[in-house]
């Protein structure tokens, strides 16, 4: 995919038509981008045992040959969410916390120019993205991430480089809607503020102070959408910055993980480049870029934004070398067993009603919190677990995040219209026995994070602890009848129950608790009984290795009805969602 963008300034002055009474100067430069790297350094699935495409290696080959042609007069940048992901990044932040971090340790050894800080950074806590701040040699930036004593940004607002007599202005925001995900203890002493107004005065203010020839966006926001909250917070807003604030010539972004190369025309009708690699380090998106000065007056920007798959580049293996010896301490970590299990589980299954791999899960957190009722959604789109040794790698397959554990007190009302918004997200109203039993969008199938599904699977909340139905014949918001409490006791919807269920969904994410269960989002903290102290991944490894042998079960706690309708659309949908 390529875009150009041509400017030519009003401000041409005939001179440049007279080579012979003035000097003109055109100088080329190139900007690259990673973005939503999560762990992808190495050309290794420390998860799956396997080679990977893509990554931070691959990344490193294309960025030395642009640098033969380019030298100084290219940017490498990274947009940030680099401390979660493969293991090796969970193996850096708390298995070895002292060492260097691995993620500055990439960061530094690529040369990278400017770092953004993405909402997966700040979900490690204070501790670790502190010290990764610390021991980045290269600007980190986030405009609005605000100290909230000084209500100074708590990191670099921006960067500028010059480049062959051309001043590069890099100015970095992270998307607000943080508070939605993660509970503030974990950011405490720092706010995320609104990314426009944010926006449009480091803008002024990088015209006013530092008179750049070119401003670039470096925003961990995707284009448009997602999380919209009645502060005027946006989850994505990369786009709209883009149109109401004048000044960017490029905006680099992410956080949404899918492709995007578009113009978008700002206040004064000029395109600015908006372009997004994706995330894994399998695409890098680039800006070729063209300046001519007249007598030492700007003229002229010329911009062509490319998005280019780096999943088949040659393997630095000079990079590789250089880490073999962390490499060989992370295979060594993820292969340690940890217990036995008896039969394979698969996240596939959970779309279809209950299942091993998303009751399992269930069971642990309803034992481990004493909760009622348990909610979880399966975070892997196509995750198994074989039968045999299980193993620290395959932790990462059952919990795919950082989250910890959190208790919220929820009445049965509001435990029901939780389920009511989840079910929505997931399942088709059925007007015949011929239609699909899921909400499928042939849009979505190249969306790393939906996958083929019209929402997000990491959003499907099943239950436990209660005994229900799914009647996906009725309307939306009216879907799901609770029958009992699993115990046999009676279920009351005017009665307040102990539910237990990840940090992501107790702080709003997913909006399931908020616009679904209906309890405002600053009355979550008052609602919240228990928080773990490490994530919820330590603890199921805790579980399976004080266990040893482990029967995962499907539960028959709830189901899709009516089943001579669901029962048959399940396995068409199946068939047609992954091909068995």
């Amino acid at each position: 995919m390529k875009h150009s963008i041509s400017i030519v300034l009003a401000s041409l002055c005939l001179a440049c038509s007279q080579p012979a009474l003035s000097q003109t100067k055109t100088v080329r430069l190139k900007v690259v981008e990673t973005s939503d790297v999560h762990g992808h350094f190495f050309p290794y699935d420390f998860i799956g045992h396997k080679p990977l495409r893509g990554t931070l290696a691959r990344v490193s080959s294309y960025v030395a040959q642009q640098r033969r042609d380019y030298g100084d007069r290219l940017l490498l940048i990274d947009n940030g969410d680099i401390l979660q992901g493969q293991p090796c990044v969970y193996w850096s932040n708390y298995v070895v916390p002292n060492d260097v971090n691995l993620g500055a340790s990439l960061v530094n050894y690529m040369g990278y120019d400017a770092q953004t800080v993405g909402n997966h950074d700040v979900e490690t806590g204070h501790a670790v993205y502190d010290k990764w701040i610390r021991e980045v040699r290269c600007p980190v930036l986030g405009a609005n991430i605000v100290d909230k004593q000084t209500r100074q940004p708590y990191v670099h607002p921006y960067a500028t480089f010059v480049r062959d007599g051309v001043k590069i202005a890099v100015l970095g925001m992270i998307t607000p809607t943080i508070s939605c995900w993660l509970n503030e203890d974990i950011y405490q002493g720092i706010e995320f503020t609104e990314m426009v107004q944010c926006a449009r005065y480091w803008v002024d203010y990088i015209k006013k102070v530092e008179r750049a020839d070119l401003i670039f966006g470096l925003f961990h926001s995707g284009l448009e959408g997602g999380i919209r909250l009645d502060s005027g917070l946006e989850e994505n807003a990369s786009k709209r910055v883009a149109q109401e604030v004048e000044g960017f010539d490029a905006i680099f972004f992410g956080h949404d993980h899918q492709v995007h190369n578009l113009r978008v025309k700002n206040p004064k009708g000029r395109e600015v480049l908006c372009i997004d690699p994706s995330c894994y380090a399998q695409n890098v998106a680039e800006a070729t870029i063209e300046v001519t000065f007249c007598d030492g007056k700007l003229v002229r920007k010329d911009i062509q934004g490319k998005i280019v798959d780096v999943r088949n580049e040659p393997v630095d293996e000079q990079l590789v070398a250089a880490y073999q010896p962390k490499i060989d301490e992370i295979k060594k970590y993820v292969d340690r067993r940890i217990g036995t299990f008896t039969h394979a589980v698969s996240t596939r299954d959970s779309y279809f009603g209950p299942s091993a791999f998303t009751d399992f899960i269930h069971e642990l957190q309803l034992h481990i919190s004493g909760a009622d009722v348990s909610f979880n959604a399966p975070l892997s789109f196509d995750a198994r677990i074989n039968a045999g040794d299980v193993t620290v790698a395959d932790m990462f397959k059952l919990y795919r995040f950082e989250n910890r554990l959190f208790v919220l007190r929820m009445t049965g009302r509001e435990i029901r219209k939780h389920l009511e918004m989840s079910y929505d997200l997931w399942v088709n109203t059925m007007t015949s026995a011929a239609d699909h039993l899921l909400l499928i969008s042939k849009s979505s199938r190249g969306d790393q994070q939906r996958m083929g599904f019209t929402n997000y699977t990491f959003n499907f909340d099943s239950a436990s602890g209660i005994d229900y139905e799914v009647d996906v014949t009725k309307p939306n918001g009216q879907k799901v009848n609770i029958l009992r409490m699993t115990n046999g006791e009676a279920f009351d919807e005017n009665r307040w129950y102990r539910v237990v269920m990840n940090s992501y969904r107790g702080n709003g994410g997913g909006e399931l608790i908020t616009r679904g269960a209906g309890i405002p989002k600053d009355s979550l903290n008052s609602r919240i009984v228990y928080q773990s102290p490490l994530d919820l991944r330590h603890y199921l490894m805790q579980e399976i290795e004080r266990q040893g042998t482990v029967s995962p079960r499907a539960a028959s706690n709830w189901k899709f009805v009516p089943e001579e309708w669901t029962k048959p659309a399940a396995l068409r949908d199946r068939k047609l969602v992954f091909g068995d």
